[in-house]
Parts: C-alpha cells; structure tokens; sequence
C-alpha cells in the first residue's frame, strides 16, 4: 500500500473515532428527556379543611354592580392565559385617576376582578379584596411570599405562595376554607375549570385539585421545575418547565396526551419561567434564554420559532391572529400567529419582564425602568404613556382600567366609557 494512501485511511480512521467521541460526549452532556408520570402516592402533600364549615350559599343573590359585569377571573384573563380582551370598547385610559391605593409591597402579577372587588397578592406576604369603584381594602390576609394572581371560584379565590401552599379563602370575608401544602414552592398562578383548581410547583408536579374542598384529584410529574401557570383549553391542561418540556394532559384524568422538549442547541435544552399561552391552535411560550416557540396544540410539534432580544420572562398575549412578547432587551414584539413573522417591534429604553395584556386595538406593557406604555396593535405606535412601571401592568374590565405597578393600584375610567 503506497504511503501516501495509509496516511490518508489512518486520517479517516482518527476522524470516525473523534467524531464518535464527541457525539458520545454530546449524549452525555445532554439531560434525558423524561416522559413524566402520574404521581399515586402523594406522601409528602397535606390537605387541611378549616375547621369552620364553607358558608352555605347566600339565601338572596347578590346585587349586580352598575358597571364592569364581566370577570377577569385569574392571571391571563381566562383560562387559555390569552391576555386579551379583543371586543373591548372603553378606549384608551382616561388622563384623570378614578382612584390609586399603596399596599406597601410590589406585586409581580396584576389583581383579579369579579362584582365590583379586585383580588391582588403582594410580593412579601399579604392578599387583599379591594373595592373596585373606590380603592378601600374589604379585608387584608397575611401569609407568605405571593408571587401571583388569586383565582376566582365562586365564592372562592385560591391563593398561590413560595411557602409551598395553596389555600382556598371566602371572596367575603378571607377565611381559610382550605389548605393545600406540597413539597415545593408555588409560584404558579392558579386556574380552576369545572370545579377543579390547576397550579404546578416547583417539585416538577402539576395539581389538579378540587375548588370545594382541595382534595387532591391528579398530580403529574414532570421531572422539571414549574414556575409557571397552567394554560386550559378544551380537554387539555398544558404546562411549561425549567427542564425545558412543555406538557399537554387530559384535565379530568392527568393522562399525558403529549409532551414535547425544546432544545437550544445540540448541548442543552431550553428552559422556562414563562407561561404558556393558546389561542386553541397552537400553544405559544418564551424561554428564559429568549426563543418564542409555538408548537401544534394538538400534538405538540413545533411549528415555528421566533426571538426576543436578552432574557425572557414574559407570557406571550394572544389576540386577533397575533402574538405579543417582550424581552429584557426593552422591545416588544408584534408576531404573526401562524408563521412567527414579525409584524413590528417597538424599542424602549428599559427592561420588559411582566407580560403584556390587550384591550380592543390597544396592547399595554410595562418596563422595570418605571414606565407602562399603551401601544396600538395595528403598527406599534405609542398613544399611552405613564409614568410607573414594573411588573406585569394590570387588567381591563368593561369600563375600567387596573394598573397594578411598583406597589401600587391605580383605577382609570376607559375614554369611551358611558
């Protein structure tokens, strides 16, 4: 065999060893992607009655408020986490304040709102009922470290804490009904659907739990860290982790109906803080590392991919066949729904952590750098502007304004309110 030749074979054969040593490496360096499963033991989850008894129902329904009959029911809007009222008609904010109210504590997520009283946490350990039409505090409950939205249930608001807990209070008078204590911390906003109340923690499980009583229905485990909250829509109850998974499960049963694992590249995969949102076609959510994914809703393929500059913590809003995210770079972004294309984004001198909300042809959002700004949905033009910011900016009923922003509540009437 000439020379020349042996070199050549011996090149190649080095090559294949190399090449086979690294993709070894690669599958060494790469964490499995588990498949998740029903937990059935439930050995170090508590769930305590109180022992006074859940009110009887009110003998006489309660009068309708004047205005502002349509619930915002939980952090999101609705059980999909859309973000959105679209068919809203109050217009922008008024200049003037209806009201505001300092609770002496940030709150990371805006307050929920059914008959006239807004339910909020903040950050450092208190929930408060507030009336919606005048500011004054109804009742104040201290507990831990809330960083979420109460859902409303009836007569019931369920409450999230980094205590491991999620305890169900009377909308009335913010009695302890029921508590439910797990293994991790519950950052997650909770949702409830027919009766069952849906939250993740950060031991990797996912909880389906009953409103009345907080006996626990399901829980799955995904095998990831979950700061995020449930998304629901149709059978489906779906759920982002830090293990970079993104799980669909049959709401009654807990069944896995399909997960799928976002890589960020050939080494990791990716990892989320945010929630994910649908619009029933497609599931829509944000990593950490700043890649909007929107994967098949029936099946979990991955249909496109998108970018936010920096990190990215923000649930995507959802409405009208667009997306809106925003990323530590200080941009929003406008994209298409079914393609990702982006439609326009709007730069801003700051940081973009909360997650944005729409109201009729209006997108709101804050930065850290103590600004909220109203932007048009149509082509991003700025037509709103205040001066606070920080976090996730508020909610929209039918003709008011919540702002929830660095501490504190501020009420604005629509400009096109009756």
């Amino acid at each position: 065999m000439p020379r020349a030749l042996a070199w050549i074979i011996a090149a190649v054969a080095v090559l294949v060893v190399a090449l086979g040593g690294l993709a070894v490496g690669i599958a060494l360096l790469t964490p499995n992607a588990t498949e998740g499963a029903l937990d059935t033991e439930l050995s170090d989850v508590t769930v305590t009655e109180a022992t006074v008894p859940t009110p009887p129902p009110r003998p006489e329904p309660e009068p309708e408020p004047t205005s502002d009959r349509r619930c915002w029911p939980n952090f999101g809007g609705d059980p999909q986490r859309s973000l959105a009222r679209p068919d809203a008609s109050l217009g922008l904010p008024r200049r003037r304040l209806l009201w505001t109210r300092a609770l002496g504590d940030y709150m990371e997520y805006p307050p929920s709102y059914c008959e006239g009283v807004l339910y909020v946490n903040t950050f450092n350990g208190a929930t408060y009922a507030i009336d919606a039409d005048t500011g004054k505090v109804l009742w104040r409950r201290k507990g831990g470290v809330h960083a979420s939205t109460p859902a409303i249930d009836g007569q019931r608001i369920i409450v999230s804490s980094h205590d491991g807990t999620v305890t169900a209070l009377d909308r009335s008078s913010g009695k302890v009904l029921w508590n439910v204590e797990t293994a991790g911390k519950v950052e997650s906003s909770p949702v409830v659907v027919d009766g069952l109340a849906y939250f993740g923690s950060t031991d990797g499980r996912l909880f389906a739990v009953r409103s009345d009583t907080g006996h626990i229905r399901w829980a799955y485990q995904t095998g990831g860290r979950i700061n995020a909250s449930p998304s629901v829509y149709g059978r489906r109850v779906c759920i982002s982790t830090y293990a970079g998974s993104i799980y669909c499960l049959d709401r009654t049963t807990g069944d896995r109906i399909w997960s799928t694992y976002v890589r960020r590249d050939a080494f990791r995969y990716e990892s989320f803080y945010a929630s994910p949102s649908t619009d029933g076609e497609r599931i829509y959510c944000l990593s950490r590392a700043g890649k909007v994914v929107a994967l098949d809703a029936r099946d979990g393929r991955l249909l496109w991919t998108s970018r936010v500059g920096g990190y990215g913590y923000t649930t995507p809003a959802v409405a009208d066949g667009r997306v809106f995210v925003g990323g530590f770079d200080g941009k929003l972004r406008a994209l298409r729904a079914s393609s990702g294309a982006e439609l326009w984004q709007l730069d801003t001198p700051g940081r973009i952590l909360g997650a944005p909300f729409v109201a009729g042809g209006y997108v709101f959002f804050s930065i850290l750098e103590q600004k909220t700004y109203g932007v048009r949905i149509a082509d991003g033009k700025v037509v709103w502007r205040l001066p606070i910011g920080k976090y996730s900016p508020g909610i929209v009923t039918e003709r008011t304004y919540y702002f929830s922003l660095n501490g504190r509540l501020l009420a604005f009437r629509g400009r096109d309110a009756s």
